[in-house]
């Protein structure tokens, strides 16, 4: 059975380059939910069933460093993966970002190999 994924992105059009790199990568899901920022995600992940979270870091409303943290404080939806995907992928916030639970970061922009190395080990 095929696999559920959260793509958190402000960008409608980042979002649909990270599906698609999904696919190219061939990971298999077998559906894609989005959201537009932390706020949205956590709200989808309460009425969902999602195995991984990929999440850009700066966002309106609530962005990606509090989505973690929120997400990190309820139970329910805790131990989803989280992967970070973002242009700021410094040590400092990367290291911020595994203290809520992140598992791992990817740059902008990547690969869908990079996608495929990055989220393989959580599948």
């Amino acid at each position: 059975m095929g696999k559920t994924v959260l793509i958190v992105d402000d960008s409608t059009t980042m979002r649909k380059i990270v599906a698609r790199s999904l696919r190219q990568a061939g990971i298999d899901f077998d559906e894609i939910l989005e959201a537009g920022d932390g706020q949205i995600a956590l709200d989808v992940l309460r009425e969902n069933s999602v195995d991984i979270v990929l999440s850009d870091i700066n966002m309106p409303n609530m962005n990606g460093l509090e989505f973690l943290k929120a997400k990190s404080e309820d139970p329910a939806i805790k131990d989803i993966p989280v992967i970070m995907i973002s242009t700021e992928t410094g040590a400092d916030i990367i290291d911020e970002a595994k203290s809520y639970g992140a598992k791992g970061a990817v740059k902008k922009p990547f690969t869908p190999d990079l996608i495929n190395d990055t989220l393989g080990p959580l599948l």
